[in-house]
């Protein structure tokens, strides 16, 4: 595929962002998150407000070590990726950084814009002075972690469960980003 590639997002991204987080969770997360859940995430109030804090992350991130990728094709926005210091409490901040989201739209996978947004992140991240890149992914999502363990990434033993009305497990999976083999 010609034509390819990641760069930061712009306030101008954030509907093509939110469309993609909106149809990709509904079809990524359809047998992993209880119905009334996903169409709540995903519906017409959802989206809106899923647009307004796209527009923020990208045009106003909480800190220089926060940031919002985009994988477009032909000028046009196929996925995205948005990372940032880790909050989890036993990790450090300062080298610990999280993959918050990383999806791609239905209509465009398997054309390597995923793969091609977390070697970006990787990248930039590693340039901030993280070692270390963690991310929750929902127990049962096989494709997720199928595609993270194809990265190098594994699970680090930390789980919880997210009350959705029905418990929800969640792994947290991680990997390093050092490049140096260390």
């Amino acid at each position: 595929m010609a034509d390819v590639g990641v760069r930061p997002a712009r306030r101008a991204d954030a509907a093509a962002v939110a469309d993609i987080q909106v149809r990709a969770w509904r079809q990524g997360y359809r047998d992993l998150l209880p119905a009334g859940v996903l169409d709540r995430v995903t519906g017409a109030e959802a989206l809106a407000a899923w647009r307004q804090r796209w527009a923020e992350a990208a045009a106003s991130p909480p800190s220089p070590r926060h940031r919002l990728l985009v994988a477009v094709a032909a000028d046009l926005v196929v996925g995205f990726a948005a990372h940032g210091p880790a909050e989890d409490a036993d990790l450090d901040p300062a080298v610990t950084a999280e993959l918050v989201a990383l999806l791609v739209d239905p209509l465009h996978g398997r054309a390597g814009h995923g793969s091609r947004l977390l070697a970006a992140s990787a990248d930039l991240l590693r340039e901030d002075g993280f070692a270390t890149l963690i991310t929750w992914a929902f127990e049962d999502d096989e494709v997720m972690r199928t595609f993270l363990g194809s990265a190098g990434w594994a699970p680090d033993g930390t789980a919880r469960t997210l009350d959705m009305g029905e418990p929800v497990r969640q792994i947290r999976l991680h990997t390093d980003i050092r490049g140096d083999g260390t």
